[in-house]
């Protein structure tokens, strides 16, 4: 078994790739054991999570890449006033459910509560399977997100 403390900083993109398959919780700890589809074992002890697409192993025929398996999520066009928007990332935030901001759509988790919120505030969603990346201020988040430019007073 290899031992893993973080990601490679570079890595041959020429190299064939090897996936770990990995669930969006258990990316987002420290510890934890996974093989690649290739059989080779993996312990991970890391000072900050890996994330989708990462590079943590090579090999001179090989590099090992994270990928996360997609999960059931709700997908919620934002064809919608921004307003709207706001208001339906706030009232899915009062459930204390995650949320995925993308350009098109929201992603919440496939959960009786959401679809029931969802329901009653007559939003139309679509359940999908789907990586579901939460926003830097959901719980469990692993990534960061630039919200806009930084100022400093």
């Amino acid at each position: 078994m290899h031992l893993i403390s973080a990601a490679l900083t570079q890595s041959d993109p020429g190299l064939s790739e090897v996936s770990v398959s990995v669930e969006r919780i258990t990316l987002a700890k420290r510890l934890w054991r996974a093989a690649a589809e290739d059989g080779t074992e993996f312990g991970f002890e890391l000072s900050t999570p890996l994330r989708h697409g990462d590079v943590f192993w090579q090999t001179p025929a090989a590099r090992y890449v994270i990928r996360q398996q997609p999960e059931p999520v709700l997908e919620i066009s934002l064809e919608v006033a921004p307003s709207a928007a706001a208001g339906i990332g706030w009232a899915i935030g009062n459930l204390h459910m995650e949320l995925s901001a993308e350009p098109t759509r929201l992603l919440a988790p496939d959960d009786p509560a959401v679809r029931q919120l969802l329901d009653r505030l007559s939003v139309s969603y679509r359940p999908i399977s789907a990586l579901f990346r939460p926003g830097r201020f959901s719980r469990g988040s692993q990534q960061p997100h630039e919200i806009g430019p930084s100022h400093k007073h």
